[in-house]
Parts: structure tokens; sequence; C-alpha cells
């Protein structure tokens, strides 16, 4: 296709999209949470995809944003037989019939990026092909492209206890586009399945997940083996075949413990719908989205977990503090106010089994908020991740306490990794310490007294939660500075321009010029640092 017929296109597309947004008044008000979903879905497949992904963003849109966007479509229009052939026949080089002895027409689901057929292949083996949308890979990005332009115009507003925010609506679309280019080529998911299978799997007959068939998996197509069940949303299902809830709830809770805290990789989207029994044996599918963390991750997390336990308040601040990056000057004091009335609230209980741990991290996430610190995006992928598991569990089986779980592995890991010996050579070591600085304490206790004596005490205070008031007064006594200098320099031309020194420009001083210029730079510069001092 020519250059100028892809323009034109593009250009239509940008026609069709700004007529969709005129027409939900985008320019107005911004977009409220229910316009925003059926905005997504009339520009689309594309759209109603990235409506999606954003559902499960709660660290980029607000609560209410992602409640309306999980009532978008799964479903869309299915693909022509057809096509869904020549896409597998031109991505493996074959013919349909010499791959598989059935293959099925009929999708098992269709959805805005891909859909998935039934097959079996010449060896008996039963198998699901999802199969993407031609050209849907251009589309997306082409489709970004223009949202990002859009997007500089959009407002997202949400109500805050400090009034309205307006939510960094091109930030969002700039790292969903980053997520989408990846579930745009089906080897990344391939991958993260095979390494979810051999390092998170231990036992098949207790829980597991699909097998990758290599040869008939590429960019555009991905088959894996067919998982004979239903998802943990049919209920009715699971009452009629009378499984037993406690046993299988407890496979998927340790499961998922043991893939956070022993492997350092976890499912980022374990939703029901991602959740799947076969003869009584959950399975985990769709690793579209696959979190990971680093031992250095999984020990910070151990630490702030305990310390909550422990309500030490101080301690929790300062993990947070050394795993996020904090965008702002941060007033500790408040923000360890904040986090103990957290821990009043949530800890106060004497059964922690019955806490609910997706209320906590909400809540521990609005402090971060807050007091602007943003969380490295592995984290913010674990908390929705805690969140939606911890969801499934009380849907499908309230006894089960993820929290608790969690805390219970914790110890069993601190336990086993306790070294008698080193802790026992730690505690000698603080306790020489101590004891060397207890020795100068009565000479300390004599000087001071002495100084006190002859008048020549002197203390020192140090005001906490000031330091935004110090700096704006620094600023202002600066830019005053700068505003005088401005007005001296600007004199001092002026009485430059009624001496004769050469060289000279109608008549004026060059040096003279040289000091207006500079005088009335740093005028406006100092008159415009205090003005926005004064609006704050």
């Amino acid at each position: 296709m020519s250059n100028e017929k892809l323009g034109k296109l593009r250009n239509l597309r940008s026609t069709e999209i700004l007529a969709v947004f005129t027409r939900h008044n985008f320019y107005a008000d911004g977009f409220t949470p229910e316009e925003m979903r059926t905005t997504l879905e009339d520009l689309g497949p594309t759209y109603v995809k990235l409506g999606q992904i954003m559902s499960s963003r709660t660290d980029i849109l607000p609560e209410s944003y992602c409640r309306e966007l999980q009532k978008l479509r799964t479903n869309v229009r299915p693909l022509e037989a057809e096509t869904v052939r020549a896409v597998i026949e031109q991505e493996t080089g074959k013919k349909i019939d010499e791959i598989f002895s059935e293959f099925r027409d009929e999708p098992l689901g269709s959805a805005s990026i891909a859909q998935a057929h039934y097959g079996v292949l010449k060896d008996g083996t039963r198998v699901v092909t999802k199969v993407q949308r031609p050209y849907i890979a251009d589309t997306v990005r082409k489709d970004f492209i223009l949202l990002k332009k859009f997007a500089a115009v959009v407002n997202v507003v949400t109500e805050t206890e400090d009034g309205n925010k307006v939510v960094d609506f091109k930030s969002a679309i700039e790292q969903l586009e980053k997520v989408t280019e990846e579930e745009l080529d089906f080897r990344v998911e391939a991958e993260h399945s095979r390494t979810f299978r051999r390092l998170c799997i231990e036992d098949r007959y207790k829980i597991s997940c699909p097998d990758i068939i290599d040869e008939l998996t590429t960019e555009r197509i991905l088959t894996q083996t067919f998982v004979d069940g239903y998802s943990l949303e049919k209920t009715d299902k699971i009452e009629a075949d009378g499984i037993d809830h406690v046993r299988v709830g407890k496979a998927i809770v340790e499961n998922y413990v043991h893939q956070v805290l022993d492997v350092g990789i976890f499912h980022g989207d374990p939703h029901q719908g991602n959740i799947m029994l076969s003869h009584g044996v959950p399975y985990w599918i769709d690793f579209g989205m696959i979190g990971q963390l680093n031992e250095r991750d999984i020990s910070m997390i151990e630490d702030i977990v305990l310390a909550l336990l422990q309500k030490d308040s101080d301690r929790v601040c300062t993990i947070i503090l050394a795993m996020g990056v904090a965008n702002s000057e941060i007033n500790k004091p408040k923000m360890i106010e904040d986090i103990d009335y957290l821990t009043e609230r949530y800890l106060s209980m004497k059964d922690i089994s019955g806490m609910d741990m997706g209320e906590l991290l909400a809540d521990l996430k609005n402090i971060l908020a807050k007091h602007n610190i943003t969380m490295p995006s592995r984290f913010t992928m674990l908390v929705r991740s805690l969140i939606t598991i911890e969801g499934v569990l009380q849907e499908f089986c309230p006894e089960l306490n993820l929290f608790d779980y969690l805390t219970q592995k914790m110890l069993r890991r601190l336990r086993e990794n306790f070294d008698l010996r080193e802790k026992l050579h730690d505690t000698m070591k603080e306790a020489v310490s101590f004891g060397l600085d207890a020795k100068q304490v009565p000479a300390a206790l004599v000087n001071l007294l002495r100084n006190l004596s002859k008048g020549k005490l002197k203390v020192g205070f140090e005001l906490m939660g000031y330091d935004d008031l110090v700096t704006r007064v620094q600023s202002t006594v600066k830019n005053l500075t700068l505003a005088v200098i401005a007005c001296v320099l600007f004199i001092g031309s002026c009485m430059l321009c009624t001496t004769d020194i050469k060289p000279q420009a109608n008549g004026i001083p060059f040096i003279a010029m040289i000091g207006f210029v500079i005088s009335v730079a740093l005028g406006i510069y100092a008159v415009g640092q205090l003005s926005r001092y004064k609006k704050k």
C-alpha cells in the first residue's frame, strides 16, 4: 500500500475517532466512568481491549473508572472461518488438514485481538489455537499514535479529599501501549507460560497449567493443550459436580503464595476466568501478564508485612521509601501518622485471619498517592494481583484468608533461614558496642553538668513538617534579592547613558545596553517566580 493511501486511511481513522469523541462531548468536563466505557465500545475492538487492560490498572485510573470498564463486553464479532484457516496456514506453511485431524470453525471465544479454536492434532493431542485478527497489530499501533494525540486534550477527573484531581491520561496511554505491544506477540505469552510451568507447578495432580505446542506457536498464533473443564465463574457446574471448595481453594492459594515468595514469578491477572477446573484440578490459563520479583523485592515484602504485624509504622515508612520513588519532598512524620492509623484500623484485631487484605492494600495505596510516592510497576502489578486473587477466594472459598497464608509462609521462611550462630555473633557485637558506649555515659553526664553550671549549654531544635514553608521563604528571599539587583543594574545603566563611554549605538553605550537587557531579564524572572509562589 502506498504512503499516500496510508496517509488517507490514517486521516479517515482520525476523523472517525474525533467524531466519536465529539459525540461523547469529551471536551466539556472530561469523561465520566460510563462515558469512557461507551466511548471505547464505539471506537471498536482495539479500544475495547484497551479498556479491558485499563480496568485492572487501579494504579493509573481511579477505582470508579476501573469498575465501569470491567463491564466491557468480552466477546466481539468472530472472524470468518476462511480467514482463521488462512492465518494458521500462512504462519505454519502447512494446510489445516496436514496439522489437524479435527478443527472446529466455530470459535470457543472471540475477543478484540484474537479468537480461540478447538482442534485435535494428528497424534491425537487435543489443543486450543489462538489466532490473531489480521492487520490488528498495525491497527492497534496506529490507534495508539492517534490516541496519544487526543490524550493531550482529554481530562480524566476524579474526586479526592483535597478536591478534584486530573489524571495524566497521556501517561496512562503510554504505559498501556507497552503492555498491549507485548500482547500482540504471542511468543511472549508462550515464553511466560513455559517459565510458569517450569518454576511454579510442583505437582500437576494438585494444580497445573496447559502445555505450549512449540511448532504451532508464532507471533500471530498460539497453540496449547486443551483444558477439558470450565472456569471458576461457572458456579452452577461446580455445585453440580460436587467440587470440594476448600481443597481446590487451598491448592490455588498455596500455589499463589509459592509463586510470590518462593519463585518470584506470579500470575498478573488471576481472576476467575483465568482459573479453570478440569476433573477437580485447578488450572492457571492466560499468561499475557506475568509479574517478576527478585530476591531483594521478596525480602522487602516480607519486611513490610512483618513490620505491619508489629505495628512498627516507622519501619513500614522506611521500607516503602526504599521500595518506591518520592516525586516530592516527603513529610515523614505525617506519613508515619497515616500508617499508624492504618495499622490500628486493620491490625488491632486478635485474629488476623478475618482481615480484608484487599481493603488494607487499597488504603495503603491511597497513602502512597497522598504522599506522592510512585512504586515500580512490578509492585503495583503484585498489589493488583493480590487484590484480584483475594476477591476470587472470597467468592469461591470464603473460609480461606490470603493474608493468613502469606504470614504463615513468611514465618516458615524466617525459621528456615534463621542462622543461630550468625544471630549470636551479631548479638555479641551489639552487646560489645553497647558496653563501649555505656562506659562513656558518666563522663558525658559530667561534661553536661559542667557546661550547664558555666552557662555554656547549647540546645538545638529541629522543626519537623515545615520543610515546604522554609523552602518557600528561602526562594522568596532569593527572588527579592534578584529583583533588587535588577533595579540597581537598571539604574546604573541609566547613569551610564549620560557618559561618553565608547563604543556606542545611537548614542547609548554598549555596556549600558547590556545592563538594560540583563536587568530586564532578571526582573521578569524574579517577578514571575514571586507571582507563582503567591498563587500557591
